[in-house]
C-alpha cells in the first residue's frame, strides 16, 4: 500500500496527523528552543491558571490540573503544533454561577459533557465552519482579546489577599501605592526592555524567559518587596487523581449541566479555532480544525475525571510560545510537564517569581497580538467592515469572545445580504426571436434578500402578451427566489399572458413546471444544478 493511499485512509478515519518533525528536522538547537519555549509558557501559565480558578470560585489546583491535562493532551493530538491550551477566563466566567449554585462536582460533570459535545463536533467536521468567520471579525477578535489580556494583568497591581471574585473576574481590593507600586512598574518595564533587547543580542534563550530570569534574579537577590506568585496561592500539590464526579445520575442533573456544557463547548471551540487560524497565519502552516475539536473534547473529558476545570486554547500563551520559537508538539508537551514539575517539586521556587516579570511578558504579548495595522485598514475598507472590526473588539471586551464572534458573523452576513439585495435590477428590450415579446434581462443574484425587489421589476398590466425573463447575468440561489419567480408567473397568468424563462437551470425548470405557470424556453439554458435536491424530494420549491 503506497504512502498516498495510507494518507487518504488516515484522512477518512480522522486519524490525527501528529507532525512531530519540524521542517528542518530535530537538531540539538531545535530541541533546546522547544524546551525553553515550553519552560517560558509554563511559567506564564501558573498565575493565569490560579487567577482563573479564583474567577470560577474553585481551588487553585483545579485550575493548575486543567492547565496541565488540557495542555498535554492538545499538544499531543491537537490540530496545530505550537498552540497552547489550558484554563481560560472565557470559560471561567461561565463556570462561576454553576459552582456557586450547585458545587464543584457539578462543574466536573459539566466539563465531561462539554468534552463529549466537542468530540461530536469534531467527528461531524463542524470545525470547518470557522471558515465562515470574515477577516474583519478576526481582526476584531485579535484586538479585543489583546485588550482583555491587558485588562486581566491590571489585577496584579492590587495588594495580594485583598482581591475579590466579582463573578466577572478578580476585582475589588486595594491598589498598590507608593514605593511598592513604583517598584512594580519599574520591574514590569525592565522585563519588557529585556524582551525587546534580547533578540538583538542572542537567541540562545527565548526573550520572555530571559526577562523572567533577570527580573526574578534581581527581586530575590535584593529582597525587593513586590507581589510574587506565592502571594496568590500555594501551587504545591500531588498528581491529579481519577475521580468520577459525585453527582446524581438522573435527568435533573442532565438538565442542570447541559446548558452550561453547550455554552462552554461553543466558547471553547470558537476560541480554539480562531487561535488555530491566528497561529497558522503566523507560522505559515494550516491546522486541522476538526482534529482540534476532537483534541479539545478529549482533553476536557479526561480533565473532568481528574478534577480539572476544563479549558481551551490560550492565545496569550500560544503567542508566547510562537514568539519564543516553539513550532512543534515538543514545546506544548514540555510546557505541560514543566507545569506538573512545578506542582510536585518546585512550588517553593516558582512561588518566589515576581508577578511583575509575568505581567511584563503578558504586556509584550498584548503589543505583539494587537493588530496595529487595523487602524490603517479601517481607513481603506468599506465602512461596514470597519464597523464590524470595532464592534467585535468592543463586544469581546464587554461580554465574551463567543458572543462577539457570533455578533460579528451575523452583522457581516446581513451586510453582505443587503448589498447583494440592492444589486438586483433588469434591463428591458424587444425580443429578436419572439415577435412583439418583451425581454427582461435580470442582473444580479436572486435570493431571499432580493426576491421582493425582483417582483417589483415587472410591469404586468402594461407588458405585451409574451414576456421573456433572461437569467444569463443572474443566478437563482434559494427557495425564496423560485417562489418569487412563481409569483411573477402567477401574476402574468392572471392577466392572460405567458412567461418564458431563459438561461435558468434545468432543475429550476422542473420545479417551476410542476407549478404549472411557466412556458420554458430551455434551448440555451445552463447545466448547473441545485446545490442540494432535498427540496425536490420533499416537494418544496428550492433551487440554486
Amino acid at each position: 500500500m503506497n504512502r498516498a493511499l495510507l494518507a487518504s485512509f488516515a484522512n477518512r478515519l480522522a486519524i490525527p496527523d501528529l507532525r512531530w518533525m519540524p521542517d528542518e528536522g530535530f537538531t540539538v538547537s531545535r530541541i533546546r528552543i522547544e524546551l525553553l519555549s515550553g519552560l517560558t509558557v509554563a511559567l506564564a501559565l501558573v498565575p493565569e491558571a490560579v487567577a482563573f480558578a479564583f474567577v470560577a470560585d474553585v481551588h487553585p489546583l483545579v485550575g493548575l490540573y486543567a492547565a496541565f491535562l488540557v495542555g498535554l493532551i492538545t499538544a499531543l493530538i491537537g490540530g496545530r503544533p505550537g498552540m497552547i491550551s489550558g484554563a481560560t477566563g472565557a470559560l471561567a466566567v461561565v463556570m462561576v454561577s454553576l459552582v456557586s449554585q450547585h458545587g464543584v462536582q457539578y462543574l466536573f460533570a459539566t466539563v465531561v459533557l462539554m468534552g463529549i459535545l466537542q468530540v461530536i463536533a469534531g467527528v461531524m467536521h463542524w470545525g470547518r465552519f470557522i471558515r465562515l468567520v470574515p477577516h474583519p471579525v478576526m481582526l476584531g477578535f485579535v484586538n479585543g482579546l489583546a485588550i482583555v489580556i491587558f485588562l486581566a494583568q491590571l489585577g496584579q497591581f492590587k495588594v495580594p489577599g485583598t482581591m475579590e471574585n466579582t463573578g466577572h473576574g478578580v476585582g475589588g481590593g486595594e491598589w498598590l501605592s507608593g514605593m511598592q507600586l513604583y517598584t512594580m512598574l519599574g520591574l514590569v518595564a525592565l522585563t519588557m526592555a529585556v524582551i525587546w533587547v534580547m533578540p538583538r543580542i542572542t537567541r540562545i534563550i527565548p526573550a520572555p524567559l530571559a526577562g523572567i530570569m533577570v527580573v526574578a534574579g534581581l527581586v530575590i537577590a535584593f529582597g525587593l518587596e513586590v507581589p510574587r506568585v506565592g502571594d496568590l496561592a500555594s501551587i504545591e500539590g500531588g498528581l491529579p487523581k481519577f475521580h468520577i464526579p459525585t453527582v446524581p445520575l438522573n435527568w435533573e442533573t442532565f438538565n442542570i449541566i447541559l446548558p452550561y456544557a453547550v455554552i462552554l463547548a461553543a466558547i471553547g471551540l470558537i476560541e480554539s479555532l480562531l487561535t488555530l487560524n491566528l497561529v497558522g497565519e503566523i507560522t505559515g502552516k494550516r491546522g486541522g480544525a476538526s482534529q482540534e475539536c476532537i483534541a479539545q473534547g478529549t482533553a476536557n473529558v479526561v480533565t473532568g475525571f481528574f478534577g480539572g476545570m476544563g479549558g481551551c486554547a490560550m492565545i496569550g500563551q500560544s503567542m508566547i510560545n510562537v514568539k519564543s520559537g516553539g513550532r512543534t508538539r515538543v514545546a506544548g508537551i514540555a510546557a505541560a510537564l514543566f507545569l506538573l514539575v512545578f506542582i510536585l517539586f518546585a512550588a517553593p521556587l516558582i512561588e518566589q517569581i515576581p508577578l511583575a516579570a509575568l505581567v511584563g511578558v503578558m504586556f509584550m504579548v498584548v503589543i505583539g497580538t494587537f493588530a496595529w495595522n487595523s487602524f490603517n485598514i479601517m481607513r481603506k475598507v468599506p465602512l461596514m467592515d470597519a464597523f464590524v472590526i470595532v464592534l467585535v473588539t468592543v463586544v469581546t471586551v464587554m461580554e465574551d469572545l463567543a458572543v462577539a464572534v457570533v455578533v460579528g458573523v451575523i452583522v457581516s452576513a446581513l451586510a453582505y445580504a443587503w448589498n447583494n439585495a440592492k444589486r438586483i435590477h433588469a434591463e428591458t428590450r424587444e425580443s429578436v426571436t419572439e415577435e412583439g415579446a418583451k425581454v427582461y434581462e435580470i442582473k444580479g443574484p436572486l435570493f431571499f434578500g432580493s426576491s421582493e425587489g425582483f417582483v417589483e421589476l415587472f410591469d404586468v398590466p402594461n407588458d405585451p402578451e409574451t414576456v421573456i425573463v433572461d437569467f444569463a447575468d443572474s443566478r437563482v440561489v434559494d427557495q425564496s427566489a423560485l417562489q418569487a419567480i412563481e409569483n411573477v408567473a402567477a401574476k402574468y397568468q392572471s392577466a392572460g399572458k405567458r412567461v418564458m424563462l431563459r438561461h435558468l437551470s434545468r432543475d429550476c425548470h422542473r420545479l417551476l413546471n410542476k407549478a404549472g405557470h411557466l412556458m420554458v424556453d430551455s434551448d440555451d439554458d445552463p447545466d448547473y444544478g441545485l446545490a442540494v435536491d432535498y427540496s425536490v424530494r420533499t416537494g418544496i420549491l428550492g433551487g440554486h
